[in-house]
């Protein structure tokens, strides 16, 4: 009796906590019965459950990656680029998730990568190299995760939650053309660039020259006009000064013409003894 009353106390203990499950924070849960979904909705918490009939399946909450393995496409003027791209997901539904992959991440990662990669192919073949090179990235991610979000959620149960393309690189023969036009494009551009600045220096410089001219013409202008207002003072003071002494000034004049003449003590001035440039050199009896 004791035994089977300890047997008894076993089993009910072994029914009474395989009724019992705890669901951890971050997990989600199904409660399934012969394969059958019983109760979906299953959040962190203690949770009951029939023991031996009902089975539990949890599933990770949180956003997952799947890190892609780079792929070729086309543009639209059928040159190719590979493409490295990374995707973020999470568990949207569980009953549709675990329909879809049985509830297995990396079989719903291996569902979830051909539509990333088919929405990706039908972007790239839209765009130009130039579209894509000059800065398309953003708009082409965007729209691939709308597209793959509504396709995830319809077919896996799972919610896309980003899209990254991680690099775009091109192949050699592509590269070298595109580096070949952009060069070319840079040297044009510093061409026009050149030539602006070469055409602003010249009329940067006539503009001085002509600014330059004028100001030599005023500058030689005003001199003129006052050298010809001194020339005019000084001719009306010799002749005020002539008028009230005549012979003095006749004198001055003789010998500022000297000083001229015999400055430097090396001239030598031929003429005849009775030039009257001489005439203040002679005596007062007409002898030199």
């Amino acid at each position: 009796m004791k035994i089977s009353a300890i047997v008894a106390v076993v089993v009910v203990a072994l029914l009474g906590l395989s009724s019992m499950y705890i669901v951890s924070e971050g997990q989600t849960a199904l409660l399934l019965q012969f394969g059958r979904i019983v109760r979906t909705s299953d959040q962190p918490g203690l949770h009951f459950k029939l023991p031996l009939v009902q089975q539990v399946m949890r599933f990770d909450n949180r956003i997952l990656t799947m890190d892609a393995q780079p792929e070729r496409y086309f543009t639209s003027e059928k040159k190719s680029v590979n493409v490295d791209f990374y995707v973020k997901w999470r568990i949207a539904d569980n009953a549709d998730f675990y329909r879809a992959t049985g509830g297995d991440p990396l079989q719903a990662a291996q569902r979830l990568s051909p539509i990333v990669k088919n929405a990706l192919r039908f972007e790239f073949n839209g765009r130009t190299l130039q579209e894509l090179i000059t800065g398309g990235r953003k708009d082409i991610t965007d729209r691939v995760r709308e597209q793959t979000d509504a396709a995830a959620r319809k077919n896996l149960g799972i919610q896309v939650v980003d899209v990254r393309i991680k690099r775009i690189d091109l192949p050699d023969e592509v590269s070298d053309s595109v580096y070949k036009r952009m060069k070319a494009e840079r040297l044009q551009l510093a061409n026009e660039l050149r030539y602006t600045g070469e055409q602003m220096a010249t009329t940067i410089t006539a503009d001085a020259d002509r600014q330059g001219q004028v100001l030599r013409a005023n500058a030689e202008r005003d001199a003129a006009k006052t050298r010809g207002e001194g020339d005019a003072q000084a001719a009306l003071i010799y002749a005020q000064a002539y008028g009230q002494d005549p012979e003095f000034f006749a004198f001055y004049r003789s010998m500022e013409a000297y000083r001229h003449a015999f400055g430097d003590g090396k001239s030598t001035l031929i003429v005849k003894p009775d030039d009257p440039f001489l005439q203040y050199f002679q005596s007062s009896a007409g002898k030199r």
